[in-house]
């Protein structure tokens, strides 16, 4: 089933051209894969990146929209990833990047498209664990930047994956999201006992 992948705002697109077209912001990025690429470098699948920021006494988690961002194609593979931030000016080129979690997108992208069930392709931060997974939204006609994961969403932990957690193993939100919550909750203090 194609991933329904929703549209980033023209200004992220637009700032990302922009950068792409600068030699110096290419230079500056020291990405060793967009230095060395041949032929023209394009963006593409642009995904909304939500950070989790909180998860309730109810299980219900918190994110906010944190940026977008876009693999950089050069040939047939991604040699890297921009991604843009919200600025009070509007959306801005933040940084070239690369790495594995670029290899790991496009595997998580792909699982994706054997899954049956239309989704909506996101990226879901969790800094408490230096973790980052696909998130694939239920709703493939929503709107990309707004919304927390359903607890029928699945998450896809993208490689390097924190211990104990197979990366590349679709989760059901409803499911993977008590287990982070046990990871990242500090666990209570042991009082001394009185002497």
């Amino acid at each position: 089933m194609p991933l329904h992948v929703p549209p980033a705002p023209a200004p992220a697109l637009r700032s990302v051209l922009t950068a792409l077209a600068s030699p110096t912001a290419v230079r500056e990025a020291r990405t060793p894969s967009l230095l060395r690429a041949q032929g023209p470098a394009t963006p593409e699948l642009p995904l909304p990146v939500h950070v989790l920021e909180h998860i309730s006494a109810t299980g219900a988690p918190t994110t906010r929209l944190a940026g977008w961002r876009f693999l950089i194609r050069c040939g047939d593979r991604a040699v890297a990833a921009a991604e843009t931030m919200l600025t009070p000016d509007g959306w801005a080129f933040s940084r070239f990047f690369e790495g594995p979690y670029i290899a790991s997108t496009e595997l998580a992208l792909r699982q994706a498209e054997t899954v049956q069930q239309p989704y909506q392709p996101r990226l879901l931060s969790v800094p408490g664990l230096y973790m980052l997974t696909l998130w694939l939204h239920d709703d493939p006609t929503a709107d990309g930047a707004t919304g927390h994961p359903a607890g029928t969403d699945l998450l896809i932990p993208l490689a390097p994956a924190p211990p104990g957690i197979a990366a590349h193993r679709p989760h059901r939100v409803a499911e993977l999201l008590p287990a982070l919550t046990r990871r990242v909750t500090p666990a209570p203090l042991l009082s001394s006992p009185a002497a």
